[in-house]
């Protein structure tokens, strides 16, 4: 199967604060915030949203395609992500600008507080699944919202099945943007934050959104995460962890997961518990991309939650 995974390709900074964000917030001065955090720690790590997810598929023995746009500093991270088994030959490197940076504050209660740089991110829209070739299944992450807006298009248009994951830039699109996004999609996927600002640029509920989509997926951190089709409704927990290092790419990496499942045709269910067992993974490490593992060992901690997996 070819699985063409688009979104932001980033350098990410994580930080890490000894306290809580909100006990310094006071609600009586919101008119006007000035705040500044002295962090303990800083990483440079390799990120952004397309890669993330990526790095799961081929973990899980896929070997996606990335598409998306990239600056002048990406050579490094290139041949990292060719050695991880995933296919580079649609990341277009934009001269004279910068990759995208990703500035995330982290505190002791994994609340974030994150700013993003688009740099060369903003260059996305100049791709195009019409040049793309085949596609089997494709993920539409978040990203420019223009490219966001050209790629459900095309994948309607082409008849690509493809998954609507608007993320972190519900807070950017307008309510007809996100509606257009995920109407024809095979399945919508967002945290249960990102679905409430969905719900109210839509006006759309669980039902309005399954009249335009396939499936919907909501993740609800250590909750687990609520899939809802047309023919019904059911949760999976969150797979248990042995330590909670940094929530960063851990949604990247339950749909990741999931997409796994889709690949080899497997049922919603098994697709959901295949999405919580590798964001577990994910949550164990800083950053989205500094865990590993085998195909044996994947199947191994989801046998130890869930049961048996019905996949080879």
């Amino acid at each position: 199967m070819r699985i063409i995974v688009t979104g932001s390709i980033a350098w990410d900074y994580l930080m890490s604060f000894p306290g809580r964000f909100t006990e310094h917030l006071l609600p009586e001065h919101f008119s006007r915030v000035s705040l500044s955090f002295l962090v303990d720690s800083m990483d440079k790590r390799r990120g952004g949203c397309a890669p993330n997810i990526a790095y799961t598929l081929a973990l899980l023995g896929e070997r996606p395609v990335l598409m998306a746009t990239a600056g002048q500093d990406f050579d490094d991270y290139r041949r990292w992500l060719e050695a991880a088994g995933i296919d580079t030959s649609l990341v277009r490197e934009i001269p004279g600008k910068f990759t995208a940076s990703f500035f995330c504050n982290t505190d002791q209660a994994n609340n974030q507080i994150a700013t993003f740089y688009s740099g060369a991110m903003e260059h996305a829209s100049e791709l195009s699944f019409r040049t793309a070739g085949p596609a089997d299944l494709a993920i539409i992450s978040p990203n420019d919202p223009d490219a966001m807006r050209q790629y459900a298009e095309e994948c309607r248009v082409l008849g690509i099945r493809y998954i609507f994951d608007p993320g972190q830039q519900c807070a950017r699109m307008s309510g007809p943007e996100l509606e257009a996004g995920l109407t024809g999609a095979f399945m919508v996927v967002c945290n249960d934050y990102e679905f409430e600002l969905l719900r109210q640029k839509t006006g759309l509920d669980e039902a309005g959104v399954l009249e335009r989509a396939g499936m919907l997926v909501v993740t609800l951190g250590e909750r687990g995460c609520r899939v809802m089709t047309r023919t019904g409704t059911f949760e999976v927990p969150a797979a248990p962890v042995s330590r909670i290092e940094d929530p960063t790419g851990v949604g990247d990496a339950f749909r990741g997961g999931f997409m796994k499942g889709l690949a080899r045709g497997a049922e919603p269910l098994v697709c959901a518990r295949m999405g919580s067992v590798a964001a577990a993974y994910a949550l164990e490490h800083l950053g989205g991309t500094s865990h590993a593992y085998t195909w044996a060992e994947f199947k191994a901690r989801y046998e130890g939650q869930f049961g048996p997996l019905p996949l080879a």
